[in-house]
């Protein structure tokens, strides 16, 4: 336990006394950075242990402002918030503002004798009476002065100035360190966001190159996948669940293809009946049925030298199933009603939402035309897998609908958050139709998340407990964390009766009784014991 000093009883501590004193407080200090390297939680603790263990009161780290043309307290342990707040000085300004020019020690014997001192932070009638020191080192890294530690010392004491000096050197020397060693680190974090930022923006460019919006893990994916086997000619095969945006990726794996000039032709197996496949994709010839008046050229004919994407391949008839995997093997179709074989050259990218596996298993897709079509498989993410992206695709529905329907609907922080908790299992293409209806149907200029409840699909799910702490998060109010300064509370603020009551308050838990007070658990401990109460368990 941490034996707090005492100034009334000064004199009759001995050297000894000192020396535990500081191996304590060394002791604390160190054991503190080997848990947290945050320069306010260390020098918060630094400032109070000087207070504690030698009386060294009214601690304070002064550091340069950014324009480096003044200094203010950034750190204090004894003074009120309005005492750091008045704590500011122009380099060469009073005792504080010199030792931070100079980057040299300054020791004032008596406060009330020195006209540099200023009394700017702490007013001299809220110090004790009697000669009061005031001592400021220099804080350095390497051969810049960063910055300066002071506190005020009574002089009424045997301990040795030059002990105290010597403890104070260590302690700023340990600052400048800490220092030294965030200015590491936040210039490498700087340059790590940077070259984020930098890759992001390409990752956006790259994306945004193909209309694909997104920069999630699984969206990168897909796209890094379709752009390694662009410049193959093997089948890809699109899988993933419906509205996960099939066709803007047979678009993409086009564009980025040597085939990029050439015909992107898309077809929907599942709008074409049955008796008008055969001549909708291979063409036919002049008589072929009735009303077929002249020669026409098939789907497949005008994406020679380019792509054709059949979406929906799984609704494919068993009758077509059979000339689609002629086609695909040997490079040429016949007009239906013609016999000539015409040579083409086409890139073929199917997709489905279908389990094919089980197709096949059922009798109802060729196995040989799925082993064709299954060469490279690419696996698009449902807009659950892709979450990080729903603020973006909502942003660009948002602008493209109100863009569509001359109309300016905004949203605010926390509807985003609310559709961002959907689970969409309508996937992109719900989301599209959610932000349009909204555009369409709002009634404000700027909607939040009780305005599109009444939007919101029905039946919805939220997916996650994350996703609902991102709604409560967006409309519960946000609380401001404790300041960096603790004020100084004395040895003897409080009764027994108060901390007895503050304890059983608290079910006998010290830490709660001491926060109760606005103590540590320390101080809370080191009173208990001053006043002779029974030992704490």
């Amino acid at each position: 336990m941490i034996k707090a000093v005492n100034t009334d009883t000064d004199s009759e501590r001995s050297p000894t006394f000192w020396r535990e004193q500081e191996m304590l407080l060394l002791q604390q200090v160190m054991g503190l950075v080997g848990k947290s390297l945050a320069p306010d939680v260390v020098f918060r603790e630094i400032l109070h242990l000087m207070s504690e263990l030698l009386g060294l009161n009214r601690g304070r780290v002064v550091l340069l402002d950014e324009d480096g043309k003044a200094c203010r307290i950034c750190h204090a342990y004894g003074l009120t918030r309005a005492e750091v707040e008045r704590g500011c000085y122009r380099l060469d300004e009073g005792v504080t503002g010199q030792v931070m020019s100079s980057g040299q020690l300054i020791i004032v014997q008596d406060i009330d004798l020195e006209e540099r001192f200023l009394a700017r932070a702490v007013e001299r009638a809220k110090l004790p009476q009697g000669p009061v020191s005031f001592i400021a080192l220099p804080i350095r890294f390497g051969a810049v002065t960063a910055g300066v530690l002071a506190c005020h010392r009574i002089r009424r004491r045997t301990r040795s100035l030059a002990d105290d000096l010597s403890m104070l050197r260590i302690l700023a020397t340990l600052v400048g360190q800490l220092l030294h060693l965030q200015s590491m680190v936040e210039a490498k974090t700087r340059a790590l966001e940077e070259q984020n930022e930098i890759l992001t923006h390409a990752l956006e460019h790259e994306a945004a190159r193909y209309g694909i919006i997104g920069t999630s893990a699984p969206l990168l994916r897909a796209i890094s996948e379709l752009e390694r086997v662009s410049d193959a000619t093997a089948s890809v095969l699109l899988l993933g669940e419906s509205g996960t945006g099939k066709e803007l990726f047979a678009r993409a794996l086009h564009l980025a293809s040597p085939r990029r000039d050439k015909p992107f032709i898309k077809v929907n197996c599942a709008a074409i009946p049955d008796t008008l496949f055969e001549s909708e994709l291979f063409g036919y010839e002049r008589g072929a049925f009735t009303g077929a008046t002249s020669t026409r050229e098939g789907l497949f004919e005008q994406a020679d030298q380019g792509t054709i994407f059949l979406d929906e391949i799984g609704e494919l008839p068993l009758s077509m199933q059979g000339k689609l995997l002629r086609t695909l093997q040997e490079g040429t179709i016949t007009h239906l009603g013609g016999k000539r074989e015409f040579r083409i050259d086409v890139r073929l990218v199917a997709a489905t939402n279908r389990d094919l596996e089980m197709e096949v298993a059922r009798g109802l897709f060729r196995q040989d035309l799925y082993y064709r079509l299954n060469v490279i498989p690419i696996h698009l993410p449902s807009l659950a897998e892709r979450r990080g992206d729903i603020r973006a695709l909502a942003i660009h529905f948002l602008s493209r609908t109100n863009q569509v329907n001359q109309r300016n609907v905004n949203l605010a922080p926390d509807a985003f958050a609310r559709i961002e908790a959907h689970s969409w299992p309508g996937n992109i293409r719900e989301l599209a139709n959610l932000i349009e209806r909204i555009v369409l149907l709002a009634e404000k200029p700027i909607l939040g998340a009780a305005d599109i409840e009444r939007f919101m699909p029905a039946g919805e799910s939220v997916a996650s407990p994350a996703a609902r702490g991102a709604v409560k998060a967006m409309t519960e109010p946000v609380f401001a964390p404790l300041g960096l300064v603790r004020p100084y509370v004395s040895a003897a603020s409080h009764s027994a009766d108060e901390l007895s009551q503050a304890l059983e308050a608290c079910g006998g838990n010290k830490s709660r009784a001491a926060q109760m007070l606005g103590l540590t658990g320390r101080q809370f401990s080191y009173r208990w014991q001053k006043l002779g109460l029974a030992p704490l368990g």
